[in-house]
């Protein structure tokens, strides 16, 4: 006897739903209060002026204005030190 189905059953299938992460707004485009900047998982990002951080780690708008990504260095905990890329939007 055969140990598996002849038809109607497959192993294949079982892929989870895209997340679509990513930047939405690049640099020098024009964002509203609430706008969607940056979707991540951790803060690969970090917010600076007139940005927050949402509890899944969203970095969204919180005036009217254009958005500027920069780098700063961050010291961690432990004393060591990481390039970080700021996301500010200023107001326009």
């Amino acid at each position: 006897m055969s140990k598996t189905k002849s038809a109607g059953s497959t192993k294949l299938g079982r892929d989870s739903r895209p997340k679509y992460l990513g930047v939405k707004l690049y640099d020098g485009e024009f964002a509203k209060p609430g706008d969607i900047i940056i979707r991540q998982r951790g803060t690969k990002f970090v917010p600076g002026k007139n940005v927050r951080i949402g509890s899944d780690d969203t970095i969204y708008s919180v005036v009217k204005g254009i958005v500027k990504f920069t780098t700063k260095r961050i010291r961690k905990f432990d004393g060591s030190k990481r390039i970080a890329k700021v996301v500010n939007v200023e107001k326009h």
